[in-house]
């Protein structure tokens, strides 16, 4: 019998490796340790704590990895601070499409006035052009980012993140993971697996003996 690639990892990896998409989490430990943790978080605020608990130490390794990656990756002029535009495509990256008044409530909740004034950062560049009064003159530090990131990942719905995982996976809106799928996934990261490998697990995981996974069973599979 085929292994369970799936449920051992993080969604997408087939045999445990790195990879950067937003990533569905194994529901039953996910759940309660990082409910916990945004349980307690929401006790600290509205106890007037003002020293917030590390929330990414509730992160799994990867998922630390992912946010210090996104808000690297969309630092753009690497000066440890990002400005509306960033902080939207840096947690968009992370699999968050939020609207422009979510993004200004995080800036004005965990943000700082930027030491340039209207005028954007030193510098000009991508934020020359805040010359007014303006969400790009509020800045979100890498600190804060994670903090940002850490809770907004907390709070996700698992089934949801293994839905993403799955899309991911069937990238021809098919509804199912076929042989194809995971010949592409396994080439993109690299996983040195055998067809006959690759045959098996689909042998193993089609409960309907259509030649594919489908969402019931890749949910099946990953919370299993």
């Amino acid at each position: 019998m085929a292994s369970n690639p799936f449920g051992r990892t993080h969604g997408l990896n087939l045999r445990g490796g790195h990879h950067h998409q937003p990533t569905a989490q194994p529901a039953v430990t996910t759940q309660q340790t990082q409910g916990q943790a945004a349980q307690r978080y929401d006790r600290e605020r509205r106890g007037g704590n003002l020293e917030e608990p590390n929330l990414l130490d509730s992160l799994s390794e990867e998922q630390r990895d992912e946010v210090n990656e996104a808000f690297t990756l969309f630092d753009l002029d690497k000066d440890g601070m990002i400005d509306y535009h960033e902080t939207k495509v840096a947690l968009k990256a992370l699999g968050f499409d939020l609207s422009k008044s979510e993004i200004l409530q995080i800036l004005q909740t965990y943000g700082q006035q930027s030491a340039a004034g209207g005028a954007g950062r030193q510098g000009g560049g991508q934020h020359a052009a805040a010359t007014f009064t303006g969400p790009n003159r509020i800045l979100l530090s890498a600190a804060a980012f994670r903090q940002v990131a850490a809770r907004k990942i907390l709070d996700r719905d698992p089934k949801e993140e293994i839905m993403r995982a799955f899309d991911l996976f069937d990238a021809d809106n098919k509804g199912i993971i076929d042989l194809e799928d995971l010949r592409r996934v396994a080439r993109e990261l690299g996983e040195g697996l055998q067809e006959e490998e690759l045959e098996a697990m689909i042998a193993e995981f089609d409960i309907r003996g259509d030649g594919g996974i489908d969402r019931d069973a890749f949910l099946g599979i990953c919370l299993g």
